[in-house]
């Protein structure tokens, strides 16, 4: 007999279905987040390349409105009205004058001005591409990060289900009292189990850490014109989200120079180096204050200006017509005394030039220090990787086998099989810690050297 259909069936049919549809478009938002994806959202929607156009945009603009003339002035007067009557016809200096006066500026300062400005105009993009370049590394570095985390719960998670397998199988044998397990082999299962569990949850934490501080690269969000308040609009990629299971495999710029036992000199090194977007910007800098000392130069020439003037004049008080004045003039300052003013203003350009020389040479010293420790250690760490994969993996997952068949076969220790099943779990932990780590140095060596990249493909020299 058939059941009758209820309203309650149906609901809980629709709600079965509505949670499965809910279900699936959960899954479908939550697709593994790459890292390539990642680094590319977050260069997309950095609000700080939008500033630096904006201040390249400034600058450019500025650059024009340096190299003109300053506005001309405009004079209107009466000129010797007479005051005992004010009337305009009753002195023949009487006038009503109108006047212009032109300024013009010292020497080339105009020019050099609107080079100035351009040439810090030109700071902005190389600083643009030093920051994509400085995102990617960021961006890569917390992707790695959060890879290493969630893979280490997997394997954790692998490795739990083994442990319980261990624990079932150590109270079976205690419980039949047939084979050689002790009430402490349950305990120490038991105990190992807990620690797991510790393990599990200091890795979410680590987790909910790296989701937050990768999250906040993916979030975009513009202002608003009107209220000037932040418009926050969080992507597709949601929190929390998962990252892709296979590692990135980022290839390594300049791979010879790094694996050369024969390390570079450092005439060669800062050679490279110097070609970065960030070392480049500091020499537009350079430029810039150069044009500064020639614009303090400037103020030793004198300063033009011209003036002309019109003056009308009224009939006298016959009714006879006067003439009209036009009257024409030169103006000029004379930079006689220089030692106060100008010859500091340009001791203080040369002196701010050379204090900028000073944050390129400290510039290029720490990126050749950088390269230099992560070369050591990209070394270190393929060699460490190469030993755990040929020789310190296989051997510990074989020493674990082993423990486990005698244990099996009553001719060995429990505790034993714990400690080796606890190594060889250590040991995968820290080989997916390794491959991360080397990962992350590749990206900041890539960084160091991106700059000969791009100038290779540029074919600047």
């Amino acid at each position: 007999m058939k059941k009758p259909i209820t309203l309650f069936n149906s609901l809980a049919v629709l709600t079965t279905f509505l949670a499965t549809f809910i279900a699936s478009n959960n899954y479908a938002a939550q697709q593994p987040l790459s890292f390539k994806k990642a680094i590319q959202v977050a260069q997309q929607n950095d609000p700080w390349l939008e500033g630096s156009r904006h201040r390249q945009q400034s600058l450019a603009l500025l650059s024009h409105a340096a190299n003109t003339l300053p506005d001309p002035k405009v004079s209107v007067a009466f000129a010797n009205l007479p005051t005992n009557g004010f009337d305009f016809s009753q002195e023949n200096m009487t006038q009503f004058k109108v006047g212009v006066s032109q300024m013009f500026a010292r020497g080339d300062s105009l020019d050099i001005k609107n080079q100035q400005l351009k040439l810090q105009s030109q700071q902005q993009p190389l600083q643009r591409q030093d920051r994509i370049n400085k995102v990617a590394v960021t961006v890569g570095s917390l992707w790695l990060d959060l890879y290493r985390v969630q893979q280490s719960i997997i394997l954790i998670e692998k490795n739990r289900s083994l442990f319980e397998q261990l624990a079932e199988v150590a109270e079976a044998s205690y419980g039949s009292a047939l084979g050689k397990t002790r009430q402490q082999d349950i305990v120490r299962a038991q105990l190992e189990l807990t620690r797991l569990e510790d393990k599990l949850n200091q890795l979410q934490q680590q987790d909910d850490r790296y989701q937050g501080m990768l999250g906040q690269w993916l979030t975009i969000f513009s202002l608003n014109p009107q209220s000037n308040q932040a418009d926050f609009r969080i992507s597709t990629i949601t929190l929390p989200f998962n990252v892709s299971k296979q590692p990135p495999q980022i290839d390594l710029i300049n791979h010879a120079s790094v694996y050369n036992e024969q390390w570079l000199s450092a005439e060669k090194l800062a050679a490279f180096l110097s070609l970065h977007p960030s070392v480049k910007s500091i020499d537009k800098k350079i430029a810039a204050t150069k044009t500064g000392i020639e614009l303090a130069e400037q103020k030793y020439q004198p300063q033009w200006g011209v003036n002309a003037s019109y003056g009308y004049r009224g009939d006298d008080a016959m009714g006879n017509s006067r003439a009209d004045f036009f009257s024409v003039g030169v103006i000029f300052d004379v930079p006689l005394f220089t030692e106060n003013r100008q010859d500091n203003e340009v001791k203080s350009a040369i002196s701010k030039t050379e204090a900028i020389k000073t944050e390129k040479l400290l510039l290029l010293r720490k990126l050749m220090s950088a390269f230099a420790s992560a070369k050591g250690q990209l070394v270190r760490l393929t060699e460490r990787e190469t030993l755990y994969q040929d020789k310190l993996l296989p051997q510990i997952h074989d020493q674990a086998e082993a423990s486990l068949t005698a244990y099996t076969n009553d001719d060995g220790d429990f505790a034993e099989v714990v400690r080796a099943r606890i190594a060889e779990l250590n040991a995968e932990i820290d080989f997916l810690a390794i491959n991360v780590q080397k990962q992350k140095i590749i990206l900041e060596i890539n960084y160091l050297f991106v700059g000969s990249v791009v100038n290779q493909q540029t074919g600047e020299k």
